[in-house]
């Protein structure tokens, strides 16, 4: 792999013993009263979810601004696993119904914009999209090769528009090849690609076994999404899901030092597609409970909960 030598943080063991039984309480965390918090990761209709469920569910979980990402066309191909995928296989509604929100509630809601990458028209689509308010593309979640000619040619719209570019990774079914993804980096290193899924936080383990979505084993550093993050500036990683909380979850001292080691690369995102916005059912709020424990500094916590996500996505 061409890429800069990968340096492992030194220091693990002695961290550890610094962090301490104590740091890992009971997650009932909260962000601070007005600390500002920007969701890059929710939906319009997720699994049928209503606008004022999830308004409310925002609200709940202490979110200030929510990124909204759409699903594609509503197609039957191979590239959506014959109609499977649609909606990103959670009834996700596509751009316009996430601009119309966005658009509603501007205070609250910026939006992304979608197209299945081999349809006749996408990135005629995408720049459509991308002249109205649409501030990224993604999610891109479709059954393609991560380097295969109709996600270069979704590549080089967000390259001319110099916006994000938010992938999920699971392997043998979206976004596949992932140990290639670094050609698409050195490539396109005028955009700003955010890592999301199964695939992406999994091989935060250097040991990590490709058809593992959820492991469970401590961390070794230096996996793929570490090198990724650590030697390109154009690679970011979506905290969101229950794969990005398993991330921390499977293994808290390691997370302490993932976090920092990483505070310019990670957003806080949520993916959540329940209505109560709180306690164990919200993976979501779990996360950013998470990310308020794991990370002591208000600074390193600000960069990850919304600084990094105002420097990466134009909002406004």
């Amino acid at each position: 792999m061409n890429r800069r030598q990968f340096s492992k943080t030194a220091g693990l063991g002695t961290l550890g013993a610094a962090v301490g039984a104590a740091a890992f309480q009971a997650r009932t965390a909260r962000s601070e009263p007005g600390e500002e918090i920007i969701d890059i990761h929710q939906h319009v209709n997720f699994h049928a979810r209503s606008n004022e469920e999830f308004i409310e569910h925002q609200k709940k979980m202490g979110v200030t601004t929510t990124v909204l990402l759409p699903s594609g066309s509503a197609l039957s191909r191979v590239s959506t696993d014959r109609g499977k995928s649609n909606g990103l296989a959670a009834r996700v509604f596509g751009t316009f119904a996430a601009a119309r929100l966005a658009k509603a509630h501007p205070e609250s809601f910026a939006f992304f914009c979608n197209e299945i990458p081999d349809v006749d028209g996408a990135d005629r689509e995408l720049e459509k999209w991308l002249e109205n308010g649409a501030v990224g593309i993604g999610e891109q979640k479709f059954n393609l090769e991560c380097d295969s000619g109709p996600m270069i040619r979704l590549y080089e719209v967000a390259s001319a528009y110099e916006v994000p570019f938010l992938l999920h990774f699971q392997h043998e079914a979206y976004n596949k090849g992932f140990d290639r993804f670094h050609k698409i980096l050195e490539r396109f290193p005028k955009v700003n690609f955010i890592g999301h899924a199964q695939t992406w936080w999994g091989n935060i383990d250097a040991k990590h076994v490709q058809k593992d979505m959820y492991p469970k084993t401590k961390v070794t550093p230096g996996g793929i999404t570490d090198r990724y993050l650590a030697d390109y500036p154009n690679m970011f990683g979506d905290l969101s899901a229950g794969s990005g909380k398993n991330a921390l979850d499977r293994d808290e001292e390691h997370a302490v030092a993932f976090l920092e080691r990483h505070q310019d690369k990670l957003m806080l995102g949520t993916d959540c597609a329940d209505t109560v916005g709180e306690g164990g059912k919200c993976s979501g709020s779990g996360q950013i409970a998470n990310v308020m424990q794991f990370v002591s500094d208000p600074e390193i916590r600000t960069k990850i909960l919304s600084g990094n996500a105002k420097r990466i996505i134009k909002l406004g």
